[in-house]
Order: structure tokens, then C-alpha cells, then sequence
């Protein structure tokens, strides 16, 4: 395993196991509407992608970055894998605060933003990569599993819970971001690939027109 990408897991386990124990640490950090826009806690932007829900949100989280983050650094190198992890996770959380400005209770935590990003980055690259599911010996086609992803991810966008911390707009932000780096460094993939890219892309069409045309946020 990389270095880069055992520090990034081992980093974010343990701070994420201390805050599962410690309500103050866990509420300092996490990603709030309001504490960031109120009192300008712009930290927060990056440090909730280290604190996670519970054990299986974090087990999930690793498991993913683990299996998928190899392919990432493999196409683009420890710096390209750094980029793309916390620049998914940036972007994510700022795609968060811009859709929900005006709800200042509106609160999420977990590396799924920066886990998106090197998954989609990795499905950019190859569409038909097979995506498993515990207990489920099928593969899916990466392309397909990114349809379904985004596909939820923009209904529960748009339809927020309050008592749910999962950032679902991060997922799509960081997706988002992981999905145009790939694409940008290796256009002549995206060229081959465009059918499926297309396909996997319709959720973020009809997000985009929810979003910026309906102007609906949640």
C-alpha cells in the first residue's frame, strides 16, 4: 500500500475513533451551516472529512479509498491522489454551504466527499471497472453503480433530513470533482468513454436543473 494512502486512512481512523467518545471534539469540527458562516470556523471545510457517524460509516469509507486509491495513484501519482482526495472533500463541503446557506442547522461529517471523488476519478478512467457489494458475488459496471450513486445522492440532496449527517451534497461535490480531474488529465478517455460518462451524468443534469434553474435547494 502507498505511504500517502496509509497515513490518509490511519489518520482519519483514529481521529474519527477519539471523536466517536469525545460530543466536544466531534461537535468543534463537524460540518455546520452555521458555525462556519456565523463565526468563519472555515476549518471545518476539511477536518469533518475526518470524523465519520459510527464504525460502519468509517469501515465503509476506508474499505472504498482502500481498493479504489491505488488506481488513482497509480494513473496520477501521491501528489494527483492528494488533490484529488482533499480538493473532493473541499468542494463538497462548499457545494454543501451553497446549497444549504440558509440553514443554519444543516450539519454532516465523513471522508465520503474525498471517497467520491477518487471512486468516480477511478470510474472516469474505467467505466466498466466492477463494483461489488457485500454479500452480493455480481459485479456492477462502474458506470452503471455511478448512475445509481448519483442518483440517490440528488434525491436525498434535495430532500434533507435533519437529524440525517450524512452529506449527501458532499458526495455529489466530491464525485463531481474526481470525475472532472480524470477527465481533464486524460481527455482522450473521456472521448471513449462519453457514452457511458453520459449515462452516468443524467442525475447531475437533472440536479443542475432542480438547482440553478428551479433554484431548489432542499
Amino acid at each position: 500500500m502507498s505511504p500517502v494512502l496509509l497515513i490518509i486512512i490511519a489518520a482519519t481512523a483514529i481521529i474519527s475513533y477519539i471523536a466517536f467518545s469525545n460530543h466536544a471534539l466531534f461537535e468543534k469540527y463537524k460540518f455546520n451551516v452555521g458555525a462556519i458562516l456565523r463565526n468563519k470556523e472555515y476549518v471545518r471545510l476539511i477536518s469533518a472529512g475526518f470524523l465519520h457517524a459510527d464504525l460502519m460509516h468509517l469501515l465503509f469509507n476506508m474499505m472504498t479509498l482502500y481498493f479504489f486509491g491505488p488506481i488513482v495513484i497509480d494513473a496520477f501519482g501521491a501528489f494527483g491522489f492528494l488533490l484529488v482526495y482533499f480538493g473532493s472533500i473541499l468542494l463538497g463541503n462548499v457545494f454543501s454551504l451553497y446549497l444549504y446557506k440558509n440553514q443554519s442547522w444543516y450539519s454532516a461529517i465523513g471522508a465520503s466527499g474525498g471517497v467520491s471523488g477518487i471512486l468516480f476519478a477511478s470510474i472516469a478512467m474505467i467505466p466498466d471497472l466492477p463494483i461489488y457489494f457485500f454479500f452480493i458475488p455480481i459485479a456492477i459496471p462502474g458506470y452503471l453503480f455511478g448512475f445509481a450513486y448519483f442518483g440517490y445522492s440528488v434525491y436525498m440532496m434535495l430532500n434533507p433530513r435533519q437529524n440525517d449527517n450524512i452529506g449527501h451534497a458532499a458526495h455529489l461535490g466530491g464525485a463531481f470533482f474526481g470525475l472532472v480531474y480524470a477527465v481533464a488529465l486524460q481527455p482522450e478517455r473521456a472521448v471513449q468513454n462519453a457514452l457511458y460518462l453520459g449515462i452516468m451524468a443524467l442525475p447531475l443534469m437533472y440536479m443542475a436543473y432542480m438547482v440553478f434553474v428551479k433554484k431548489r435547494v432542499g
